[in-house]
């Protein structure tokens, strides 16, 4: 069973991921037979309750030009049923779901990385391990270009790690 909300003039169908296939599989027959795409919300992301991954895929009536989004939440433990049968470019998606966000869904293997690549890096809590040995390029934090007070609490950009997470660059010393 669907539960269709709409915002900014688009209506999304919520569905249970034990409804997932079934919805799909209707939502097919009735005519939405272009896929648009499928894509991923990481859990980290704000206001996220719990650490469930949104799943969404956009289809299209073609004779309607009508298009419909399917929404679910994935969990860690779960595997999201796949939709390649129904709609060939979704095998594409789907291995980068996985690959990407470490979601199980489809065919298991590597799109755009190598083979030995660990861990999920479209992820909130992957750690850039180019981001330590390397400073930051952006924008200074607030007091750092003495043109404001200094901040309470220092914030570092996405993908930045925690002061205690590996070796840091050695800083050259001043002349």
């Amino acid at each position: 069973m669907t539960t269709p909300k709409t915002a900014f003039g688009q209506t999304i169908h919520h569905v249970e991921l034990a409804d997932w296939l079934a919805t799909a599989t209707a939502r097919h027959a009735e005519g939405f037979v272009m896929f648009d795409w499928l894509g991923v919300e990481d859990a980290g992301r704000p206001g996220a309750v719990g650490q469930r991954h949104a799943v969404f895929l956009h289809v299209i009536d073609p004779r309607t030009r009508e298009g419909m989004m399917l929404r679910t939440e994935i969990g860690e433990a779960d595997a999201l049923p796949s939709v390649a049968h129904l709609w060939k470019g979704a095998g594409w998606h789907e291995r980068e779901a996985g690959e990407m966000f470490g979601v199980t869904v489809g065919e298991p293997g590597h799109l755009l990385l190598p083979e030995s690549f660990q861990g999920h890096p479209l992820r909130k809590d992957f750690v850039l391990a180019a981001r330590v040995v390397r400073p930051w390029p952006g924008r200074l934090e607030p007091g750092e270009d003495n043109t404001s007070a200094p901040s309470r609490r220092r914030t570092a950009p996405p993908g930045v790690p925690d002061p205690s997470w590996g070796p840091r660059r050695e800083e050259e010393p001043q002349s």
